[in-house]
């Protein structure tokens, strides 16, 4: 189809999805194009209900209440030399740079939201004159056109398509249908006039119907429990007194629910580090880099996370961990820093490695123990639920009081080890979902204050802990909820919060597009349940393996998720790498002589 003139349509690429991702690949976009852009240009059409930039999560009518879980300093959108990348480097403020924030703050949602528009309009403006973007503020309902021809995007209350070359989803965090457990949780809740709140966004979720006094099942001990816990304490009019930094005493208002919460761990996220890294930074990878990557892809039996990628991060999180021990703390080690390293390199047997390191850390509390770290309440049984409510207030003030002392500061060479290993996974694809809670858990908990309020908010009595391997039973009109750390004892509440965010699988994820394209068998899922892209530039892969040449998939729905689609400064940040991969593709097919357009 041709203009009224007959000339061909302009290029142009759509981009469902404008927060922090979408708003990358402008960036990238306009980094790779330099400037100066040959012929006559394309347009940029982006999709999306919510303001570019900040999107739904970081838009700008949510609660103040509702901060980052990342101190200013820690947050920045730009690229560095740490980023491996065939495009530019284009440097830019971090947040508390353009801020004029503290760089230890932790700020409000608001502020980041404000700063990714800022980079929104900041990437639009550094991109060539010919080169227009145009935002659609409504959904994308789907999208279709053959392999080898021009696509249509299909908008909610639009009568026609865009049309465009190439696709790019960048939809973030996806809404799902219920699983068959939400879905009979619910209809036992609607039977029995109970109140049952599914996995979901917490700012997005009707905490209206829980009753002021009355008690509350809570499911979940990481991020969306931390918002649940601000919105129904501060935000109902209660407030705190005291120290910041110190011991905190909660006066309720009297709005407050009261809260009853567990998980299969049974504790909260492991704190935010409280202090930066002074001194040498742990060579990084060293046991679990590109080589190990490429020796496990070419397995012709495939792996095993478990058994043929779990030892190598282990390996290179314990490096990690002593090799900032022995930087930073040598008078607590009882062998030479060389000798230590040199056999820990030639060691393959855990048990040997943990051996090794008994005798060179003569201190237990200055060894790495992954699994303790990962479930602290393993085995651990209480004789009440008082006991117990002691006992975990007395695990989270030890966490707290390591996490901000730098005399532990191996804790931060293993966090660093933990981002560089999640660099590298990313190309494995889809390796289930232990991983990513158990980096959640270790290295994206809450800020410090926030368990300071916690545990404020536990001596007040608004808040008690249930336990590890928390079960829901439904049971004489009421849910019920127990734990093996406290034998005998359940809690009963005629409401339940699932305190999580929804899973991110593509064949319940309620986003209309995306339902479509899976339910037409035009893209392929993993075992996992995550959409499968190209690790190269996050092309979508169909059920045969074939990657669509005009359409590509980016984010945490995908089997090629990054920890953040922002990140901290020289972390190698691997969201910006995919970015950059992408924007190249996107150029390289616009940009290529045999380019035409086709109706």
């Amino acid at each position: 189809m041709s203009d009224a003139g007959g000339s061909p349509p302009r290029p142009s690429l759509v981009i469902v999805g404008a927060g922090p991702r979408g708003t990358g690949v402008i960036e990238r976009i306009a980094a790779n194009l330099g400037g100066v852009q040959d012929g006559p240009g394309f347009d940029i059409h982006l999709v999306d209900p919510y303001p570019p930039g900040a999107g739904r999560i970081w838009r700008a009518d949510q609660s103040p209440l509702l901060w980052m879980n990342s101190q200013a300093e820690d947050v920045t959108m730009f690229t560095d030399e740490t980023v491996r990348m065939d495009g530019p480097v284009r440097e830019g403020p971090t947040l508390h740079e353009w801020a004029g924030l503290d760089g230890r703050h932790f700020p409000d949602r608001r502020i980041q939201g404000a700063y990714l528009n800022w980079v929104y309009e900041r990437a639009v403006a550094d991109l060539p004159p010919g080169v227009t973007v145009r935002h659609h503020p409504r959904r994308a309902l789907r999208v279709d056109g053959p392999r080898d021809g021009r696509q249509r995007v299909w908008l909610e209350g639009r009568p026609r398509p865009l049309t465009a070359d190439l696709v790019i989803l960048a939809l973030g965090h996806l809404d799902a249908e219920l699983d068959d457990e939400q879905r009979a949780l619910g209809a036992y809740a609607e039977a029995h006039g109970l109140v049952h709140l599914p996995p979901d966004f917490t700012a997005d979720s009707d905490l209206s119907l829980l009753a002021p006094g009355e008690p509350v099942l809570v499911r979940g001990f990481g991020l969306a429990f931390v918002d649940l816990m601000a919105l129904l304490t501060e935000g109902r009019g209660g407030r705190y007194e005291g120290d910041p930094d110190g011991e905190l005493t909660y006066v309720p208002s009297g709005r407050e629910p009261v809260l009853h919460v567990g998980s299969r761990r049974g504790v909260p996220y492991r704190s935010k580090i409280g202090y930066g890294l002074d001194g040498e930074r742990p060579p990084l990878p060293r046991f679990f880099g590109p080589a190990e990557v490429d020796e496990l892809l070419a397995r012709q039996g495939g792996f095993d996370f478990r058994r043929d990628v779990w030892p190598l991060i282990e390996k290179e999180l314990g490096f990690a961990h002593y090799h900032r021990l022995y930087t930073a703390h040598p008078e607590r080690t009882a062998m030479d820093r060389a000798g230590f390293e040199e056999r820990y390199a030639a060691i393959e047997d855990a048990a040997e490695r943990a051996a090794l390191v008994a005798s060179a850390v003569p201190d237990p509390a200055d060894r790495l123990d992954l699994a303790a770290l990962d479930r602290p309440l393993a085995g651990a049984r209480y004789g009440s639920y008082a006991e117990f409510q002691d006992g975990l207030r007395a695990h989270v003030e030890g966490d707290l009081a390591r996490r901000h002392n730098p005399a532990y500061s191996p804790d931060l060479g293993v966090f660093l080890g933990l981002l560089s290993v999640y660099g590298q996974l990313i190309r494995l694809g889809d390796i289930g979902p232990w991983w990513h809670g158990f980096f959640s858990y270790l290295a994206s908990g809450p800020p410090g204050p926030r368990l300071r309020q916690l545990l404020a908010l536990s001596r007040a009595g608004v808040l008690h802990f249930v336990g590890a391997d928390m079960a829901v039973a439904v049971e004489d009109g009421v849910f019920r909820a127990s734990s093996p750390t406290v034998p005998g004892v359940s809690v009963e509440a005629r409401a339940l919060v699932e305190a999580r965010l929804p899973e991110p699988t593509v064949a319940r994820a309620r986003d209309a597009l995306l339902r479509e394209l899976y339910d037409d068998g035009g893209v392929a899922e993993t075992p996992e349940g995550l959409l499968a892209v190209d690790p190269a530039d996050g092309r979508l892969l169909d059920r045969k393996g074939r990657p669509h040449p005009r359409r590509f998939a980016l984010g945490p729905f995908t089997d090629s998720r990054a920890p953040g689609a922002f990140t901290r400064p020289r972390t190698g940040g691997p969201a910006f790498r995919q970015n950059d991969a992408t924007a190249r593709a996107v150029l390289a097919f616009l940009g290529e002589p045999s380019y035409r357009a086709v109706a």
